[in-house]
């Protein structure tokens, strides 16, 4: 987000407001704002007016859990503010609750006319993507109706039904048409002198398929309550690093924004589940790949997450080949859309399987959580699921075929399926792109952990010990062969991946840490690799970079070409403790610490390239999350790695 926009997220509910806590409606861009539900836009508009003026900033919202600001009508030296606005807004789930005290600095009696302009466009997120692309909405209908004490907006198209309602106490004195499709409530307020009123207003939407009874809380300060007694739950009981505040700090928030993005989600048997979604604005649903890391970094100290994520990506597990949705029986899902566009089929998201590492990445989390609470049920109950899972590696996914993992772009969807899922993201040295089917590095070592874990289930939970050597005699093979072909022999270092042809696509990538995550690297191989990631080129000061600088395909504010994503260095972190340089694990995780207390404690989804050498505070990535759960729980992962040293 832009410093202009301020982000409150709960759930599947997220609002972003400018510094005085107003909503423009912008459309397009990095950072929309508005107020969103379960994917569309349910508040375009909320702009408040003083005796029909934009009040001026005071105090600016601030981010945090809720917004406050201070506003003051437009005045000067000679003639000081007649009144000052105290603004407080909360979102709950699929709520936005606001609280607006007006106190008179006059010795008299004040009247002023205070209004909200408000609308509901019910825009789907991807139209607001900076693509720019256009959805026909043929048959869309949109609606205005006052109510007693507010006015509501509803949506429809064919069978898709969604609405929101607002409400006020006290009622506005009149709702006016303002000739754009949005409406103006008004009120005209008495103040005595000195004398203060307060003015509640609430909005609950209704996306379309929820049928659930909610209550919209009174006011800000109750949804706050909720919100920190539900960080308070996450945060309990974990036992933070005494000796290093810094990694206590960013783990106690990251603990706090992994509660705030849990997102309900449905298991095997119907039952109702919370697990973490991606991020916000443009991610807040399950994303497998996302979910899956987010679990395993948080699994020693939060194992509920992984409780919760295991059975509901069983749940939505591909169970046949669809063309559009890139499904195949066994596959794990990619992401979960619950919007217009993706329910009429006019973006493939609904359910989409382009992913070739979210299926490796579910049977590393079942294995590694079984190991690690001794829940020995749910390798029972997913079972049929993990074989499933190993059954699209071996065939759909290409390990027996072509001997690794492969995929090929999807033209309606990813052009990558690996992490680093940009176009141009699996790249040479001088930028060009592959051709053909890919076979992503870091993917390969997901597949060789998972054959591993699911060989251990296979001979210590379920008794097959004819299917545990299979599997393990597989791992073993594929880690023969990976060696073989992608060890560059005059860079000492891994191909980030393969072409179709086979032939090494010779950038110098982060991706090398997720080999010595999963244990796929000779011991020998895996210390001159782990060390090279520390080198100037690669080590930024805050971070491993995703590419190594130098490379003329390297830019430090692109996605995956040269910036620095937390989870990846959480991930080669965990890795540098697993082949014993433990120094380097150290630095890396001093790196995104201090990175994280420079930004309130918090890590974003990515930083910028630069290094630490020519700026001393690390620099954001423009069009970054601002809360990413697999950030949120990376500190985690380097108090595994490293402990509070």
């Amino acid at each position: 987000m832009t410093d202009r926009h301020h982000l409150l997220v709960h759930g599947t509910t997220f609002a972003a407001v400018d510094d005085r806590g107003d909503i423009s409606g912008v459309r397009g861009g990095g950072s929309p704002d508005g107020l969103f539900v379960r994917d569309a836009r349910h508040l375009s508009r909320w702009q408040l007016t003083v005796d029909g003026a934009l009040p001026e900033v005071l105090t600016p919202v601030a981010d945090g859990d809720g917004t406050r600001c201070v506003l003051v009508p437009r005045g000067g030296r000679q003639e000081p503010p007649a009144h000052t606005l105290f603004r407080e807004q909360a979102v709950g789930d699929g709520s936005f609750v606001e609280s607006l005290r007006v106190t008179s600095n006059r010795p008299v009696p004040t009247t002023i006319r205070l209004a909200i302009t408000a609308d509901a466009d019910f825009t789907d997120q991807f139209e607001l993507r900076a693509d720019h692309r256009t959805y026909a909405k043929s048959g869309a209908v949109r609606s205005r109706h006052v109510l007693d004490d507010g006015l509501e907006f509803g949506y429809r198209r064919g069978e898709w039904r969604s609405s929101t309602s607002i409400t006020a106490e006290p009622s506005p004195d009149g709702v006016e048409e303002t000739g754009t499709g949005a409406r103006r409530m008004v009120w005209t307020l008495q103040l005595a002198p000195h004398g203060t009123t307060e003015l509640l207003v609430r909005v609950m939407a209704r996306p379309h398929g929820d049928k659930r009874a909610l209550r919209v809380p009174r006011d800000p300060a109750a949804l706050n309550e909720q919100l920190l007694a539900l960080e308070g739950e996450f945060v309990e009981g974990v036992a933070f690093p005494t000796g290093w505040p810094e990694l206590a700090a960013a783990c106690a928030r990251g603990l706090s924004d992994l509660a705030a993005l849990q997102v309900p989600a449905t298991g095997p048997d119907g039952e109702e589940l919370r697990v973490p979604a991606a991020g916000a604005p443009w991610f807040l649903t399950l994303l497998g790949r996302d979910a899956l890391l987010t679990s395993l970094f948080a699994l020693p100290y939060r194992p509920r997450l992984a409780a919760a994520t295991l059975p509901a990506l069983a749940a939505t597990q591909a169970t046949e080949t669809g063309a559009h949705s890139v499904a195949q029986p066994g596959k794990i899902v990619h992401e979960v859309r619950h919007g217009e566009l993706a329910h009429f089929g006019q973006v493939p998201y609904g359910r989409y399987y382009g992913s070739v590492d979210a299926t490796p990445l579910f049977l590393i989390l079942l294995g590694a959580y079984v190991e690690q609470t001794g829940d020995a049920e749910m390798a029972r109950r997913l079972e049929r699921h993990a074989r499933a899972a190993v059954g699209w590696m071996l065939d759909h996914g290409g390990l027996t075929s072509r001997g690794y993992l492969v995929y090929r772009a999807d033209k309606g969807g990813l052009a990558n399926q690996n992490w680093k899922d940009s176009p141009g993201a699996i790249c040479s040295a001088d930028g060009s792109r592959p051709m053909g089917t890919v076979m992503a590095a870091g993917a390969q070592g997901y597949a060789y952990d998972a054959l591993r874990r699911t060989s251990w289930l296979a001979r210590t939970v379920w008794a097959d010990e004819t299917y545990a050597a299979l599997l393990e005699q597989a791992a073993g093979d594929l880690r023969d062969r990976f060696q073989q072909d992608f060890w560059m022999r005059d860079a000492a270092f891994p191909a980030l991946a393969l072409d179709g042809e086979g032939r090494q696509v010779d950038a110098l990538a982060s991706d090398a840490g997720h080999l010595l995550w999963s244990g796929l690297l000779d011991k020998e191989y895996g210390e001159v690799v782990g060390r090279r990631l520390l080198e100037p080129d690669f080590f930024s000061g805050w971070g491993v970079r995703t590419l190594a600088a130098g490379q003329a395909a390297y830019h430090p504010l692109s996605y995956h070409r040269g910036s620095v994503w937390p989870h990846d260095n959480a991930l080669i972190a965990l890795g540098l403790a697993r082949y014993g340089l433990h120094d380097e694990a150290r630095a890396v995780a001093h790196g995104l610490v201090d990175a994280a207390t420079a930004g309130g404690h918090r890590l974003p989804e990515v930083l910028a390239g630069y290094g630490r050498d020519s700026h001393p505070e690390p620099v954001p990535y423009p069009h970054a999350c601002v809360r990413e759960s697999r950030s949120a729980a990376a500190p985690l992962a380097l108090l595994t790695a490293v402990g509070g040293a």
